[in-house]
């Protein structure tokens, strides 16, 4: 097969006057061409198929190197109770992280006062952890579970229920539950 080059083909009537000349692509090219085609079906059929790569398998060897790497502590396994000693480490991390947003007696400022029976997300210890783990974003307040801990977290709650209970008084919250139990009975009977 001879090439052929500065054939004119004869467009010029249609296209305005232009010439087109009909030359073949330089062999290196055309080479490099079909080299780079049988590469991407070869490399395909080998990461898809033969080695048995995948995005998801990838993911899975990188969390669970990252679990054996950096271990997750398991909130269960810290037990909340209400302590002396929970209540004088949760002092000393409530003072560095808390009190600059509800006041160093708990008595509010930019965040919510905690020394008294209302409390907008609730009072129950587990309402606590809750709210301090998970945080309250659209009032402002940080997600404290990851940059405290579980045990920093339940130390936290177990100060700021103590304290509550020492301003406002147990009887406050068997007060409270009881007029709920009675407006629940009353509920019913109507």
């Amino acid at each position: 097969m001879s090439k052929e080059t500065n054939r004119v083909l004869g467009h010029a009537d249609e296209s305005d006057g232009i010439e087109e000349y009909d030359n073949p692509l330089p062999d290196w090219w055309l080479g490099l061409l079909w080299f780079t085609v049988i590469w991407a079906v070869a490399y395909g059929v080998h990461y898809h198929f033969i080695g048995n790569r995948s995005q998801e398998g990838r993911l899975a060897a990188e969390m669970q190197a990252a679990e054996v790497r950096w271990p997750v502590e398991a909130a269960a396994a810290v037990s909340f109770a209400i302590t002396p000693e929970a209540v004088a480490a949760g002092e000393a991390i409530y003072t560095q992280n808390c009190a600059m947003c509800h006041g160093a007696e708990l008595e509010g400022g930019i965040g919510t006062a905690l020394n008294d029976t209302e409390w907008i997300h609730g009072h129950d210890a587990e309402d606590v952890i809750r709210i301090i783990t998970e945080g309250v974003p659209e009032k402002g307040m940080l997600t404290w579970g990851p940059i405290l801990g579980p045990e920093k977290v339940n130390q936290v709650a177990a100060y700021v229920l103590d304290k509550n209970l020492e301003y406002v008084g147990e009887d406050a919250y068997s007060a409270e539950s009881a007029e709920g139990e009675h407006s629940e009975e009353v509920g019913e009977d109507s």
